[in-house]
């Protein structure tokens, strides 16, 4: 039997995940300092862990309704209204297992066979492939260095056809760490509504900012925005999968009706977790999230002078926790320079290209891991470099 051929054209065609290949490389290795994966180097606190464990004591082992706990829902209300002036109904709301279901479904619910999403790039390597798993048309919106990452309203204009349903803003954004300005978003805004396209606002890193707060792209802008966010960066919550998509009823009740079907309800113990990382941040005026905050960045600046110091160019990351240093100074194209400073000295990095065609020249750096860590592989990385020239 030929079972590759009986595989739906939609997946085969798509490339397996170009972060996780270099992650499986190196657990296959010895000492190895991973600035690989997008995962917080921090330990859930604990009073989180704690609410999840006493779920579980209590035997609170059953599904729960579709759309989360109504408590986590209404402290979702709050969170969003109070950091971000973003005003949705828990009725407008739906728990999901991690924000990435949240943007499988909201991909499903609103594509059509042959209709196109615009989306960044680089971006996040799954918005490309969700699109395609929901047989709609990805369209890359191509960003550059010296425009500071961000989609220029010229840019959006150019790719925009009368088959263009969607406009993915995934800001801060992964891998780049760039942010949008308010000007940006009001063009945003008003390219939506000349064009009458839906808004998808991945906003995971919306707590990770340096030098002035997140400005959410659906502030103002609810009834056309289907909000993505969840717990597992601001929270360090990354194995909870626990996430959150907020928009106008009729898309959350679509999105809604795929979750039933598919995935019921993200797990109890998780949803009692949330609610304690949302309420205890709330009544301690976010201390635990500005903790983070100024630890990475103190890794962040380290890590980009780092870099200039070795003489690569580098964008200064506002958001999220990644460096995207152009290395096209070394000759060696992303994937080249990843692998072999992964096999010869045993730091793993992203090539650019994992995250779109134009992000060749490019690696990505996550700084999620400790600032002894980043020392050490700067040290190697330098070593590396030296033997370039």
């Amino acid at each position: 039997m030929n079972y590759e051929k009986l595989i739906a054209s939609s997946v085969s065609s798509v490339e397996p995940s170009g972060i996780r290949k270099f992650f499986d490389i190196a657990n296959e290795l010895k000492d190895v300092i991973s600035m690989s994966v997008g995962e917080p180097d921090f330990v859930t606190p604990w009073n989180i862990r704690q609410s999840a464990i006493n779920s579980i004591q209590m035997g609170e082992t059953h599904y729960t309704s579709n759309s989360g706990t109504p408590r986590i829902r209404s402290l979702i209300k709050q969170y969003l209204s109070e950091r971000f002036n973003v005003h949705y109904e828990p009725d407008q709301m739906l728990v999901t297992v991690g924000a990435s279901e949240a943007l499988d479904l909201a991909f499903r619910a609103l594509i059509d066979p042959g209709d196109e999403v615009l989306i960044p790039a680089p971006s996040y390597v799954s918005y490309e492939p969700s699109v395609l798993f929901a047989h709609g048309v990805p369209v890359p919106i191509v960003t550059r260095e010296e425009d500071d990452f961000v989609i220029r309203k010229e840019n959006i204009e150019k790719t925009i056809t009368e088959k263009t349903k969607i406009i993915v803003v995934p800001y801060p954004n992964n891998p780049t760490g760039a942010i949008l300005s308010e000007e940006d978003i009001i063009d945003i805004q008003e390219i939506a509504l000349k064009y009458d396209l839906i808004v998808i606002a991945d906003e995971i890193y919306a707590e990770l900012t340096y030098g002035r707060r997140h400005r959410s792209v659906a502030e103002g802008f609810e009834d056309r925005t289907i909000l993505i966010n969840g717990f597992s960066k601001a929270f360090a919550m990354t194995g909870w999968r626990l996430g959150y998509a907020a928009g106008p009823k009729p898309f959350i009740n679509a999105m809604l009706k795929i979750h039933q079907y598919t995935m019921l309800c993200a797990p109890i113990m998780s949803q009692r977790a949330g609610e304690e990382a949302l309420s205890n941040e709330m009544n301690k005026d976010y201390s635990q999230i500005a903790e983070m905050l100024r630890s990475y960045n103190k890794r962040r600046v380290f890590l980009v002078d780092s870099f200039r110091r070795l003489g690569y160019s580098c964008y200064e990351p506002r958001g999220a926790f990644y460096v995207f240093p152009n290395i096209t100074a070394s000759g060696l194209t992303s994937e080249e320079f990843c692998k072999r400073l992964l096999l010869e000295y045993h730091v793993a990095c992203v090539p650019g290209t994992a995250f779109g065609k134009n992000g060749e020249g490019f690696i990505r750096c996550s700084y999620a891991t400790s600032y002894e860590n980043i020392q050490e592989a700067v040290r190697r990385i330098e070593r590396f470099t030296g033997t370039l020239k």
